[in-house]
């Protein structure tokens, strides 16, 4: 396929070579999209659904529409199949440049029940999607006639003739759109037996557009200025949010540490200059807790699966907005994120076993192969059991979200050959890497007793200041994400959410060591914990998020899709919270280190 860039080419065959999937992508037939007057070229119809749950889809002919005699599936690649993809060729013939003024589809017959499915799908304002030369093209299969009336009055009508608008360039297909007549429309507001005629028509029209820019046109509606001017203000807000909290974290931290080191390497001359900050040694004690500081924490070998997933999932997203930037996931490339998202969490888990059993070690742990084990199992075991629940829903509503026995058995062929190998070799390599743990001071025999505390600095109140602000930088861009990826909107504006991600790192690491230090200050040094915990908690925020955009922004409803919206999301969040958390965490780590190297300890 001509539209896709050599990263793409690359990338599908990695797919092929590593799945073993045996499949092609979803393309068309002529492989150039070249076509001569009158050549075939090939229309699908994918699915049929809720438009404001997109989750919630079904195979197109679930609905009794003209059915032709042979329904040929289209082979789909993984990514597709995880994206709900079902083609199937359609009836209808829009051989090329040929006008078509009123073709018959079909004469049917409609029972009851057929009558009785058609008035709940138009109820529900279903939508239809097709592809015609891997274009997408979409319409409403009916409309409800409610002005004025009560819900028993309502009218409900089916859409009788379609009209295809397709625009060409010589040879090529450039944009085709699909329009209703208004004037032929079937009641189906009572049970009854109705015979119905479906129409379609064809016009075509010649455009200079090239076959290059076809796909534009569907990335402009996220291009527009004033959606600009909405990210460019997320940009800005995000931009101060960090100039201030960096800014005033620089200067207390900096004023603080200055005279704690001071205090700490000459006591004699710091009382002589600061008589009144003898009465306020106890809130500046982290000199007196060096014995402590770098003691093992508890569950230390969770603490590195935990590590050792977050790294995994930072690398893992930073390869995806690779892709994006340079143009991987552009509009309606079907199926090409899913793909990516499953390849490159599998080439990564070789990450993840390094990252924990290297650290794990550190910490002095024995049984590095349990904690591998927890490593494989701390992400993927959750996401397992929430597919495992959701796939059956799928299956009992009988949906397209429902994946083919096959696609899962490649799935589980995957983490079994590919996922599990890697992780058991960064394990080992992990384990034979030999690093100590750098602790510039020594750790005493018997841990000190920490001092009471106030309410406010035990950790669920330190996590949600600590998460507060990070969402704060990223809460705009939030209703865009979920927009595309729980809605029909397009978001192509990688290089705007890139900046946002770095800001929202950048922000994570400064709050999260600002909290520590204050922990450490008030003789508190159980913060391995605490900086995860710290750090991660921006996930929870975003969770909360979710429970108001599906309540106040969205129109979502049915269990299958509440059910698909809470549960991936939470998988999500919980993956939101491995990756921030080990970023806190390794911020922590570094300036913990940085100020007990700086001082002398007795």
């Amino acid at each position: 396929m001509e539209m896709r860039k050599p990263a793409m080419d690359l990338a599908v065959a990695v797919v092929a070579l590593l799945l073993c999937f045996g499949v092609a992508g979803v393309s068309s037939d002529a492989s150039n999209h070249r076509y001569k007057k009158g050549d075939h070229v090939p229309l699908y119809v994918n699915k049929v659904g809720p438009f404001h749950n997109p989750s919630e889809t079904y195979r197109y002919f679930d609905l009794p529409f003209c059915t032709p005699e042979h329904v040929t599936e289209k082979k789909e690649a993984l990514g597709e199949v995880l994206n709900g993809d079902r083609l199937v060729d359609a009836p209808y013939k829009l051989d090329f440049g040929t006008d078509q003024k009123a073709e018959l589809l079909c004469k049917k017959n409609l029972s009851k029940a057929d009558v009785a499915k058609f008035r709940s799908a138009v109820s529900k304002d279903y939508y239809f999607q097709m592809y015609y030369d891997d274009l997408p093209l979409w319409g409403f299969i009916g409309k409800v006639d409610k002005e004025g009336k009560d819900l028993e009055e309502y009218k409900y009508f089916l859409y009788q003739r379609f009209h295809f608008d397709v625009v060409y360039n010589k040879d090529r297909v450039i944009e085709i759109t699909v329009h209703t007549d208004p004037d032929m429309l079937l009641d189906v507001t009572d049970d009854k037996d109705i015979e119905v005629e479906f129409v379609y028509s064809v016009n075509w029209k010649e455009t200079t557009i090239s076959f290059e820019k076809r796909m534009e046109k569907y990335s402009q509606t996220s291009s527009l200025p004033h959606h600009l001017e909405i990210h460019w203000f997320s940009i800005i807000n995000s931009c101060v949010t960090v100039l201030l909290l960096t800014g005033f974290l620089a200067t207390i931290l900096m004023r603080v540490l200055k005279n704690d080191f001071v205090k700490f390497e000459n006591p004699l001359d710091w009382y002589a200059h600061d008589e009144e900050s003898a009465d306020d040694e106890e809130e500046t004690g982290w000199k007196y807790i060096h014995g402590d500081v770098f003691r093992f924490p508890k569950y230390k070998s969770l603490l590195a699966a935990s590590l050792g997933s977050g790294t995994q999932l930072f690398t893992l997203t930073i390869f995806i907005f690779i892709l994006a930037l340079v143009g991987v996931f552009y509009p309606y490339n079907r199926g090409a994120l899913f793909t990516a998202l499953v390849i490159i969490y599998a080439l990564t888990s070789g990450i993840a076993g390094y990252a924990a059993t290297s650290f794990y070690c550190q910490l002095e742990g024995t049984n590095w192969v349990r904690n591998l084990l927890l490593t494989g199992c701390l992400f993927c075991g959750p996401l397992f059991l929430t597919f495992c629940f959701l796939n059956t829903v799928a299956i009992i509503y009988s949906a397209t979200a429902a994946l083919p026995f096959g696609t899962i058995v490649v799935i589980v062929l995957i983490w079994t050959l590919v996922t599990s190998p890697l992780l058991v070799l960064g394990g080992i390599a992990g384990k034979n890497s030999k690093t100590e743990f750098q602790a510039p001071v020594r750790t005493t025999k018997y841990p000190r007793e920490i001092p009471e505390l106030p309410w406010y600095r035990h950790t669920v109140p330190q996590m949600i200041m600590a998460g507060f602000l990070p969402f704060s930088a990223i809460y705009i861009e939030l209703y865009y994400i979920f927009a595309s990826v729980w809605g029909h909107r397009i978001y192509t504006i990688y290089s705007i959410l890139f900046i946002v991600f770095i800001i929202l790192i950048i922000v994570t690491a400064f709050i999260t060591v600002a909290l520590t230090y204050f922990q450490l200050a008030a003789e508190d040094h159980e913060w391995w914990w605490r900086s995860f915990l710290c750090g991660g908690s921006t996930g929870l925020f975003v969770y909360g998020y979710c429970w108001y955009y599906y309540h106040a922004r969205s129109d979502m409803s049915g269990f299958m899709q509440t059910s698909f919206f809470f549960g991936y999301m939470a998988c999500i969040c919980y993956g939101f919270f491995l990756m921030l958390g080990t970023v806190g965490f390794r911020a922590s780590l570094l300036f913990v280190r940085h100020i007990y190297r700086s001082i002398k300890c007795e």
